[in-house]
């Protein structure tokens, strides 16, 4: 007995000596390697955040772990080191996010650590260093002696993260000698190879995470070994192309499975339904189409289903057990429709769902239309998204759960009626969005205390402001615009939220803001305020009480004078001003450029005068919009130097003189419109060439005098090309035709002096014109403003500059606001083309307007014109065509518009469909027409319709002037008077007899002969 009592005193003495504070458990060996490796590199904390902007959020990036690692103390108490209790050999190091900047070297002190079981060097800057650039070919090998020294510790090394380190030189085959790792993470690392060169039949691998790298599928299909320990996958943006490949089926074991973000296609594979241990699926951004499979919803593990953005079509199924453990279902940004299934409330332990971007009809089972109270059984619901569907009628006043939801966004639908109480009331709610409904009524005392963000925008509600809303202390974002609201509000009564940061009351017209208080009041987070569309007449007076604002909207007021000095002496941090549709009339150097403004619209105002070299110090704009003014001079060539300028408009002022003669190389214009201005004649630069990003350039309605610029062909993104009612002049399709626009969706060089045939190598090549592509997010052409891009933003909750064209179509002129990407259109008319009609533009099936009138076109109506489905005004007028017209243009289902006047057309007019919609205005001037709507029935001869040979027209654009056959008749008549004089002279000379008609001669002698022969019978 008490020699088992000293043994025991013996071992506690021992233990406590061991782990005393003034023992180091740290072995001095790996203390030394330690440092060493720490000594190796640069500390930068800072580095980072823009280069792994999707990840960096998990890291401090002002601290690093090294900051610990102090010489004489114990290396076990070190941040980011782990040792062994025992031997105090260090077995983990985790120094992600550590800001390491640097390379590690084949005979790095790192490799000394021979207990190491697992390293974590994830979102450093390791790379290579630029001296080994020295070395020359060996530089590869160099590299993969780096790595391979890491990995041939395979028989101590589990766990390897090495995520953003530059491995871009070596191949997953490196990665094969690591036959003992358990976990290996090397996300955005640079790592090239097949999944299928060895990295599958590690034996012991467990966890494996290759996202966001070069990274393909191979033959997955010719994999031999398995690789049952397998159970987390992670391969997101990655290159995987085709079908998902069903060789994931053989890991039975997996629990999670990330594949999202690659460019895979087609449906969900059935064999993903025997990954029955599967917890997490994550499919992502990888285009499948097909409905969703019932089995996948009932495999009776998985938590979590993401399948946002697909083209997934078909409905829910309503399978959902009661047994299921869903944590998190998102199903958005697809094609569902249909109605919300049933069982949908068997999810009792759901915690985050988003429906959003659908088409779903979402009708309950009581009240068609109505959002189905059941989903309120959710108690454990957090985030709930159905925005931008087609939820209609009102809401349910029956809600009696949702008491732990935190985010509620139904924007985007049809809901009407009022807003119950209970959106109003839930206690735990911090993102409350009904934007862009047709709610109405009053706005109820609000009592979600927690909200953080409200959004009532887009309605039609009605009333005063509810004086709830200013003790909402933690509102960050209150947007009320685009109502009805009315009432007389003291602005001071906003400063109350001190943590208000977005505040937008626009366009409520009938809502009166006082300004004037005799309480002191700042707004200490307030960035961004949108007083637009509100009847005033005057300037807020803010001075000193917006001191960090970043954005100010006051467009369409009536606002007029001088912009108040507060504006001027606000500090620098104003970046957007839009001042847009008032009544301005001061010149435009007296606006101060000395803040660094990124966003400026003055448009649609009176300003007057030319620019000054101040603007030149508005170095950092963005978009500047200065149309529908009435500045003169000319267009300094600062503007155009700029290199973060994107958006340039100047449209419909009295600017004059040559465009400026450089751009600058690195620049990045995306707009360029000086539309109706008077540019004087002169050559375009050539050097607009190098805004490689230019999507809309419009010239249209200026003096400008050259031929038609061919090197904008290799413009890449050229969406909207407009150079109409210049004088431009010459033929367009040239041997320099070689890129051709394949970006184009609008082409209008109409009113110029083009000549020679329509450009068919050009129509060749405008691919967007064969099928336009549409982004669910970005309907029109338009320049986002990315001050305001956040990581939640939708991009349709984001400001944006949107173009605008003037262009000719279905018979008046008109303006277009916005444009829309799938507005294809075509106008050459007023020129001097010549020649066919070319085939090849029955190939541009996207096309909505063509507009050929007015030039010298001959020949037939191409019968491939039929095959523009989408044609809806068709005008070839005033040309020379000939023929009949083709009966496939019946086909054109959306034709609203046609005019073929003025042409040599014949034969019976198409019927039925669209030509039963058109009158006789559409077929006037053609004379060898006939049919309805034409009073002249058609005949059985088909020569009776026939045109006259001799036709004269009055148009200017093509056929004979009076000048012509004046001077023709002029000439005709001196011959005819001088061979008269020749014949009483001479007599008929012989040569003259020949030319005039020796046949005509010879039918006069006979019937003389004749005559002779009766008289001298009649003698006898």
């Amino acid at each position: 007995m008490e020699s088992w009592m000293w043994c025991f005193l013996l071992c506690s003495h021992l233990l406590i000596l061991y782990f005393s504070p003034s023992h180091s458990l740290c072995h001095p060996h790996d203390t030394s390697a330690l440092l060493h490796f720490k000594n190796s590199f640069t500390i930068n904390t800072s580095y980072g955040h823009n280069e792994y902007p999707y990840y960096y959020h998990k890291c401090d990036t002002g601290y690093s772990k090294t900051r610990t690692w102090e010489n004489g103390t114990d290396c076990c108490s070190w941040a980011g080191v782990t040792c062994h209790p025992i031997s105090g050999h260090v077995t983990d190091l985790d120094l992600s996010c550590s800001g390491l900047h640097g390379n590690i070297h084949p005979n790095s002190t790192l490799f000394h650590l021979s207990h190491l079981h697992s390293l974590n060097l994830a979102f450093n800057h390791l790379y290579q260093s630029h001296w080994s650039s020295l070395f020359g070919n060996d530089l590869l090998e160099w590299k993969e002696d780096t790595w391979k020294r890491l990995l041939q510790n395979a028989t101590v090394l589990r766990v390897l993260v090495l995520d953003g380190a530059d491995m871009s030189s070596i191949s997953i085959r490196t990665l094969n000698m690591s036959s003992s790792l358990v976990t290996l993470s090397l996300r955005y690392s640079g790592l090239r190879g097949n999944l299928t060169d060895g990295i599958l039949c590690l034996p012991n691998l467990q966890h494996l995470d290759l996202s966001g790298n070069w990274v393909r599928g191979g033959q997955l299909a010719e994999v031999s070994c398995s690789t049952t320990s397998l159970d987390f996958l992670a391969l997101s943006d990655c290159v995987f192309q085709g079908s998902i490949p069903p060789f994931f089926s053989n890991l039975t074991h997996l629990t999670s499975l990330d594949l999202s973000y690659n460019n895979l296609n087609g449906p969900i594979p059935p064999s993903f339904f025997n990954l029955t241990h599967l917890t997490s699926l994550d499919l992502s951004g990888i285009n499948l189409n097909g409905s969703i499979p019932s089995s996948l919803l009932t495999l009776p593990r998985l938590n979590f289903l993401k399948l946002q953005n697909n083209q997934l079509s078909g409905q829910i199924p309503d399978v959902f057990p009661q047994s299921n453990s869903f944590h998190e279902l998102d199903l958005s940004d697809n094609k569902i429709e249909g109605e919300l299934p049933s069982t949908l409330s068997n999810l009792q332990h759901l915690i985050f769902l988003d429906l959003s971007y659908n088409k779903l009809d979402l009708s309950g089972n009581k009240i068609e239309g109505e959002l189905p109270s059941t989903l309120s059984n959710l108690q454990h619901l957090l985030h709930l998204d159905l925005s931008y569907n087609k939820l209609e009628g009102p809401l349910p006043n029956n809600i009696t759960g949702f008491s732990n939801l935190t985010s509620l966004r139904l924007n985007g639908n049809l809901l009407n009626g009022t807003i119950p109480s209970w959106c109003l009331s839930l206690p735990s709610l911090k993102q409350l969005d009904l934007s862009g409904n047709q709610l109405s009524g009053h706005i109820s005392a609000i009592s979600s205390y927690s909200l953080e963000t409200l959004s009532l925008s887009h309605n039609k509600l009605q009333g005063n402001i509810p004086e709830s809303i200013f003790s909402l202390l933690n509102l960050t974002l209150l947007d009320l615009s685009s109502n009805n609201l009315s009432g007389s509000v003291k602005f001071h009564h906003f400063s109350k939220l001190q943590n208000l940061k977005e505040l937008q009351l626009s366009r409520n017209d009938q809502l009166s803001l006082n300004f004037k208080s005799n309480v002191k009041y700042n707004f200490s987070r307030l960035w961004r305020l949108d007083l637009s569309s509100m009847d005033l007449t005057e300037f807020p007076k803010l001075s000193g009480k917006v001191p960090f604002l970043e954005s100010l909207h006051l467009s369409n007021n009536k606002l007029k004078g001088r912009v108040p000095n507060w504006l001027h002496e606000t500090n620098s941090l104003l970046l957007e001003l839009d001042l847009s549709h008032n009544l301005l009339t001061q010149s435009l150097d007296q606006f101060s450029w000395k803040k660094p403004l990124a966003y400026l619209d003055l448009s649609f105002n009176s300003i007057t005068g030319g620019f000054s070299s101040s603007i030149c110090n508005a170095s950092a704009i963005e978009i500047l919009n200065l149309s529908h003014n009435m500045l003169t001079g000319t267009i300094p060539q600062c503007l155009v130097n700029s290199s973060t300028l994107e958006v340039l408009d100047l449209q419909l002022n009295k600017l004059h003189g040559p465009l400026p003669s450089t751009f600058a190389q690195d620049c990045w214009l995306r707009t360029l419109d000086l539309n109706g201005n008077q540019l004087l004649e002169g050559f375009l630069p050539e050097s607009l060439s190098n805004c490689i990003y230019l999507e809309v350039l419009n010239l249209g309605n200026n003096q400008i005098k050259d031929v038609f610029p061919h090197w904008l062909q290799t413009l890449p993104e050229l969406k909207v090309l407009v150079l109409r009612a210049n004088k431009l002049y010459g033929p367009i399709e040239g041997s320099k035709t070689k890129h051709g626009f394949p970006s184009l969706v609008i082409f209008d060089v109409s009113s110029n002096n083009f000549s020679g045939p329509i450009p068919k190598a050009y129509i060749k090549k405008f691919e967007a014109m064969k099928n336009v592509v549409l982004d669910a997010y970005s309907q029109y052409i338009e320049v986002p403003f990315n001050l305001f891009y956040g990581p939640n933003d939708r991009p349709n909750d984001r400001p944006n500059y949107a173009d605008s064209v003037t262009i000719t179509t279905k018979a008046i002129t008109m303006t277009m606001v916005r444009i829309r990407n799938d507005f294809v259109s075509i106008d050459l008319s007023q020129n001097r083309f010549e020649g066919e009609i070319p085939g090849v533009i029955g190939e541009l099936h996207s096309l909505r307007g063509l507009n050929l009138s007015h030039n010298r076109l001959i020949g037939p109506i191409p019968q491939s014109m039929g095959n523009l489905r989408n044609l809806e005004s068709l005008d070839l007028s005033s040309n020379m065509l000939t023929g009949r017209i083709p009966t496939e243009l019946s086909n054109l289902n959306f034709l609203e518009v046609l005019n073929l006047s003025n042409n040599h057309l014949v034969g019976e007019i198409p019927q039925g469909k669209q030509f039963g919609t058109f009158s006789n205005d559409s077929y006037e001037g053609n004379s060898g027409l006939c049919g309805l709507p034409l009073t002249i029935k058609c005949s059985k001869d088909p020569e009776q319709h026939s045109p006259p040979s001799t036709t004269f027209r009055k148009e200017g654009g093509f056929g004979f002037g009076w000048k012509a056959v004046a001077i023709g008749y002029g000439c005709g008549m001196v011959f005819g008077v001088g061979m008269g004089c020749c014949v009483l002279l001479i007599g008929k000379p012989q040569w003259l007899v020949r030319m005039v008609g020796g046949k005509l001669n010879k039918k006069v002698k006979r019937k003389t002969r004749m005559r002779s022969n009766e008289n001298g019978s009649r003698m006898n």
